[in-house]
């Protein structure tokens, strides 16, 4: 069960486990969504529809793109970005599993909640969020930055991505979308961890069946149900942080179609010239 549950058999987790564990858990993750991820961020920041009945667009379609991603950019493009990517999910992991064990253990000790009910799970999963969304911001803002730049390469290595952007647009643009990401990433984990929770409970075998196989099965639908609701709920404001992140990169964006310069209301046309 995750968080703090004072009825386990089991000796708890202690903060350095929660956070080897969460970080395990984002690095594999990770790895294995990174090419759905770069759809996403490519849909996400394509100004025309996303539709084969609107040919205005780079991006039609799921296979589409794909198909178009692998014969522009090759097989590796679907990992662009990964190594900030990784960064942000060990980083984000741990700070959030810590923070969430920590949390709960809190609430059982300090308040006459009960640390395993769905809303102690949404205010805690809440809160953790949002710490680890604020202590991993740059690396996500790297994350979309690669994701988002086609061939030639704007940024040719982490190193030199990190100083283009410190150089010439300062600091702060490493927290670009910070206000629509704490504003989404506190309902969008308080969800998760809740129904997680919920799902858990409902899908637990009776107590009389004894040690069942299948709790791995239990988690992995457990935890795809509980990432799937609380992604839908929160979606837009994701969208709002991806269009937020590349303000001030639209000149490595003309190819992809229509971009706006500088949230102003022209917009520059795929293969014309940057004003």
């Amino acid at each position: 069960m995750v968080g703090f549950d004072p009825g386990s058999q089991g000796v708890p987790l202690s903060p350095q486990e929660a956070a080897f564990a969460g970080s395990a858990a984002g690095m594999v993750t990770r790895a294995l969504v990174s090419p759905f991820d770069v759809l996403k961020i490519r849909f996400q920041l394509q100004i025309e529809s996303v539709s084969s009945k609107m040919p205005e667009g780079k991006y039609k379609g799921l296979f589409q793109a794909s198909r178009c991603i692998l014969s522009e950019e090759g097989i590796s493009a679907f990992w662009k970005g990964h190594i900030p990517a990784q960064l942000l999910s060990i980083c984000f992991g741990a700070v959030q599993f810590t923070s969430f064990e920590v949390l709960t253990k809190l609430v059982h000790n300090s308040t006459p909640f009960d640390s395993q009910t769905s809303g102690v799970h949404f205010i805690c999963g809440g809160l953790a969020a949002v710490s680890a969304t604020v202590a991993c911001q740059p690396l996500d803002m790297l994350r979309t930055r690669f994701a988002a730049q086609g061939e030639p390469k704007v940024y040719r290595s982490l190193r030199h991505a990190v100083w283009t952007m410190w150089r010439s647009e300062g600091v702060l643009t490493f927290y670009r979308g910070l206000s629509p990401t704490l504003i989404a990433v506190f309902p969008y984990a308080g969800l998760q961890f809740s129904f997680y929770n919920v799902f858990k409970k409902l899908l637990a075998p009776p107590p009389n069946a004894g040690q069942s196989g299948g709790g791995n099965w239990r988690s992995l639908v457990c935890g795809g149900g509980a990432g799937m609701i609380s992604k839908t709920v929160t979606y837009p404001f994701d969208l709002f942080k991806k269009r937020l992140q590349v303000g001030g990169f639209e000149s490595a964006r003309v190819t992809f179609g229509q971009v706006q310069f500088n949230d102003k209301l022209h917009v520059q046309s795929r293969g014309s010239n940057v004003p």
